[in-house]
């Protein structure tokens, strides 16, 4: 495993979780050199200024960038956070398709300046954007890959561990499919520590039921409308989890994670952008073939793959 050196990250939007990704990745110099970019010339000055003034205080990491595409000159990894934000009366679908005509303008820009870079998409819909991303930019499936159900894995392993009363590392379980409605736990593999989950007890006693893991996945699939209920917006943990994963690419970690790639004919889908753990590294996103499904998570996988291909097919992707 080879670390990038001097490693240079742009992150294309200045909204709350762009900002919120550079903040991560300043605070875990996550990369030696962090650039933003935004349209909107004011916002992006003011952001960095702002992220500038406590740069003291962080990791190895500067910060820098404003309004023009030369910001992302060499970048090694361009995590996109750019896109519409759903208004009221508007669907998920025609959200897509205005923001898969912004990726449209948007990728051979960022190609242009940072031909190399790894692309990690992280406005919604990922899934539907990742395809279009790959699409436009006419690279090879694991130089273009979005966040998936990082985030959401991370929520069901603090949940998992709230319950079991252990720490989230020694939690392991997937979120995997869609990042959205149709995405579901890989219950058949999840274990605490070595012990399956069913079997894990607490005070003597067994600390989940089938319905109670149920309720989780749940409230797994809803978290973020309850925090954008309260306060509007998802940012911090999302900002975090994107810092994770170019952490994986800038320093050639190979950290199983589940992020959306394109499958090309794994798990008996193609053409779709789905959630599976991956290999990260310096060399993209590659699925890990080898992941058991138990039959019902495998027929969930397909009706996941099924619904997006929808979503896809009226985009014209």
């Amino acid at each position: 495993m080879v670390a990038i050196e001097n490693s240079k990250l742009g992150i294309v939007g200045a909204g709350s979780v762009g900002t919120s990704t550079a903040y991560a990745a300043m605070i875990r110099g996550s990369a030696r050199h962090v650039r933003l970019y935004d349209i909107d010339a004011a916002r992006a000055e003011a952001e960095v200024l702002d992220l500038a003034h406590g740069s003291q205080f962080t990791g190895a990491s500067d910060i820098d960038g404003g309004a023009d595409i030369k910001h992302l000159t060499g970048c090694d990894v361009v995590v996109i956070t750019a896109g519409a934000k759903q208004t009221p009366g508007q669907s998920r679908l025609d959200l897509a398709a205005t923001n898969v005509e912004i990726l449209r303008s948007l990728v051979p820009k960022i190609l242009e300046a940072a031909p190399h870079a790894i692309l990690i998409l992280v406005t919604n819909p990922c899934d539907v954007l990742t395809v279009a991303a790959r699409q436009i930019s006419g690279l090879p499936g694991h130089r273009v890959f979005s966040s998936g159900t990082v985030l959401d894995t991370a929520r069901l392993r603090w949940l998992l561990a709230e319950r079991a009363g252990v720490a989230q590392q020694s939690v392991h379980a997937h979120i995997v499919g869609e990042h959205g409605d149709t995405e579901f736990p890989l219950w058949s593999t999840a274990t605490i520590g070595a012990t399956p989950l069913l079997d894990w007890q607490r005070d003597g006693a067994s600390a989940f039921t089938q319905q109670e893991l149920e309720s989780v996945a749940e409230d797994v699939r809803t978290a973020a409308y309850r925090v954008i209920e309260g306060k509007g917006a998802t940012n911090y943990a999302i900002g975090l989890s994107a810092a994770r994963i170019v952490e994986a690419v800038l320093n050639d970690q190979h950290a199983v994670l589940p992020v959306s790639t394109v499958l090309d004919g794994a798990f008996g889908v193609e053409g779709v952008a789905l959630s599976v753990p991956s290999i990260v590294s310096a060399g993209g996103a590659r699925p890990v073939t080898s992941t058991p499904f138990d039959g019902v998570e495998y027929a969930r996988l397909h009706a996941s793959a099924e619904a997006l291909q929808k979503a896809q097919a009226s985009l014209g992707l």
